[in-house]
């Protein structure tokens, strides 16, 4: 078949919903978005558990803590199963790794932010792993197969910890005011971050069309952003709790709240490396990959010597 005749093919299967697998021919700019996509995904779970790691030896009682070691020990699984799917895609783990390593391949801006309080920890589990579903419920039918079915696993882990987070405000909420105080601030200081999770407005993203037209993604920005919105005003009321924006009312013209400017310079900035945690967060990943060399070397030397005792039998 010639190119022509591949690229049609190519867009027949999009068309109709069929999954494009990893022996599929696929133009060279849906692999290298997959890849950055699948990439910035994989090591938004892996930089996602140092915050919440943060907080694992002071967790108020035993039973968080244990909560809060299965939650990111998940987040170690995610990243794992969205590195074996990027691979397959012609690139390496350790490749793309790198690319976080040096700055190249960029992860979610919310992780640049702190955990100051046990809040934070609720929070974070609500707001921020609430937001992740919102987004990767949808990306459970991405047009890419291996893709799409890590995200199924995933999307089932994820419901989890939104409900363990939400489990953790709750109680928050109905405790004293000192604690109630505490809630209110961790939500203060992470509710414009989370909603700048989706991204850019649809109008200023370079990607979101490209992705939607390839069924990559099937929802925009904007959309998504919205429905996560719309989906959590309401958890937030029954907490008794306030967002941080005066602009935040229902409309019952859209059926949907209306919410204010987001402060896309500071996105920006996070995005440039200029957040409040950008450093240490990346300094702690380079500290583990140095840290973890002789491990590496050690099980390359094992391989080689069993692939050598199968080839001599």
């Amino acid at each position: 078949m010639t190119t022509d005749q591949l690229q049609a093919h190519f867009d027949t299967k999009i068309e109709a919903d069929i999954s494009i697998e990893a022996k599929d021919w696929m133009p060279d700019a849906y692999r290298q978005n997959l890849i950055r996509q699948i990439g910035q995904h994989a090591h938004s779970e892996v930089v996602g558990m140092l915050p919440e790691a943060n907080w694992i030896t002071r967790a108020p009682t035993l039973r968080r803590k244990a909560v809060l070691l299965a939650k990111v020990q998940d987040e170690a699984g995610h990243g794992l199963y969205l590195y074996s799917a990027a691979e397959t895609l012609g690139c390496t783990r350790q490749d793309i790794y790198q690319k976080l390593l040096d700055g190249t391949m960029k992860y979610s801006s919310i992780f640049n932010y702190p955990t100051l309080s046990w809040a934070d920890i609720g929070v974070i589990g609500w707001l921020v792993d609430g937001a992740a579903i919102v987004n990767q419920v949808a990306l459970c039918r991405a047009s890419y197969g291996p893709y799409a079915r890590a995200m199924v696993k995933i999307c089932k882990e994820e419901s989890f910890h939104q409900r363990q987070g939400y489990e953790a405000v709750m109680a928050l909420s109905k405790g004293n005011k000192a604690q109630r105080d505490m809630l209110q601030d961790a939500i203060n200081r992470f509710w414009w971050p989370t909603l700048m999770m989706f991204g850019p407005n649809d109008s200023d993203s370079p990607n979101s069309a490209q992705s939607m037209a390839w069924k990559i993604k099937r929802f925009s920005n904007d959309e998504l952003r919205q429905k996560f919105i719309d989906n959590t005003v309401p958890q937030l009321e029954a907490l008794g709790m306030t967002a941080p924006d005066p602009e935040l009312v229902w409309d019952e013209t859209t059926g949907h709240y209306h919410f204010g400017e987001i402060n896309w310079d500071e996105f920006y900035q996070v995005l440039k490396g200029q957040g409040i945690c950008n450093y240490e967060r990346l300094e702690a990943k380079r500290r583990a990959w140095d840290n973890g060399k002789w491990v590496r070397e050690a099980a390359s030397v094992h391989a080689k010597k069993i692939a050598a005792r199968k080839q001599a039998a």
